[in-house]
């Protein structure tokens, strides 16, 4: 078994998992506090890397693209010290360090681990229920409903609404983005039913970070949220469980929702009702789908109409 540890946490590894357990000292960012433990199996690793540096080193670990949810929902944009992938190292424990690179992969080389991309989270992602406050509002997520709410800083226009609650199965996809130079960061849910190009500051559905030290735990929840969402590179999923015997015909699975909420959409999405229950009565007559399994994804197709 190899350890490490260093004032932002302990790093070990048993052969089958690398456990991230945060430090306590004050100093260590919040992201990494409220994370707790990580315990990342060893299919979820693409690879590890100690880098030397004159004063103090770091351990990376590569993680498998999509394998970890609050990898996914930062795109790659969190701060080095919020990122509990990387271990700030000091120079006499470089040997440490270096021999567990070694142990993790000799370990992936023994197990043929593929280092390709996942159609599967790996990993569970935040713990919920969480919270998280900054800019213009606050998020709170117990896992399967967000509710935001707003303060003193919220333009008029958005707090006038109240606070907006909304189930995860509403969400089409959740965006975080931080502060970049004049610009501000935001958090976004994108919902299937609400479309909008409206800019965070007035977005109902989204709350807007200054570029502040705490807006990387408004990313836990866009990762816990992400978690429960369909993976992006995983199979279509049907419908409210559609069985299985309708991957032969992904075409009566679509919305045909373009969001624009004119009236010649309204006339394309009876068109497109039409047209999906025509393809489900041929599915059935052909023998693909049987008598139950079309009435279930009939009254599916309905629903989302």
């Amino acid at each position: 078994m190899a350890e490490l540890t260093q004032r932002d946490g302990t790093w070990s590894f048993d052969g089958d998992t690398v456990r991230i357990v945060p430090g306590r000292d004050k100093r260590v960012n919040p992201v990494r506090q409220a994370l707790g433990e990580l315990a990342v199996p060893l299919e979820a690793l693409a690879g590890i890397a100690y880098e030397p540096g004159r004063r103090a080193g770091r351990l990376r670990l590569k993680l498998r693209e999509g394998a970890d949810p609050l990898l996914q929902a930062a795109g790659g944009e969190l701060p080095d010290a919020a990122d509990p992938y990387q271990l700030p190292v000091e120079s006499e424990r470089a040997g440490v360090a270096e021999y567990m690179v070694d142990e993790v992969r000799q370990a992936l080389l023994l197990e043929q681990v593929d280092s390709g991309p996942c159609d599967r989270y790996l990993l569970p992602g935040p713990s919920v229920p969480l919270s998280a406050s900054a800019g213009d509002g606050t998020v709170f997520f117990d896992g399967e409903q967000i509710r935001l709410e707003w303060n003193w800083k919220t333009e008029q226009a958005k707090k006038s609404g109240g606070p907006r609650v909304f189930p995860v199965s509403d969400i089409e996809a959740v965006k975080w983005s931080p502060a970049k130079g004049l610009e501000n960061g935001y958090l976004r849910f994108a919902l299937i039913k609400v479309p909008t190009s409206a800019p965070p500051k007035y977005d109902p559905y989204a709350i807007v970070m200054y570029g502040l030290k705490r807006d990387p735990l408004m990313a836990l929840v866009a990762a816990a949220v992400t978690a429960r969402l369909p993976h992006p590179a995983g199979p279509p999923e049907p419908a409210d469980a559609v069985p299985v015997a309708l991957t032969k015909a992904p075409a009566a699975l679509g919305t045909g929702h373009d969001g624009d909420g004119d009236g010649d959409q309204g006339e394309a999405d009876h068109d497109a009702l039409l047209r999906r229950l025509r393809e489900l009565g041929e599915l059935r007559r052909d023998g693909v789908l049987t008598e139950e399994e079309f009435t279930t994804v009939k009254q599916a197709v309905l629903r989302r109409f």
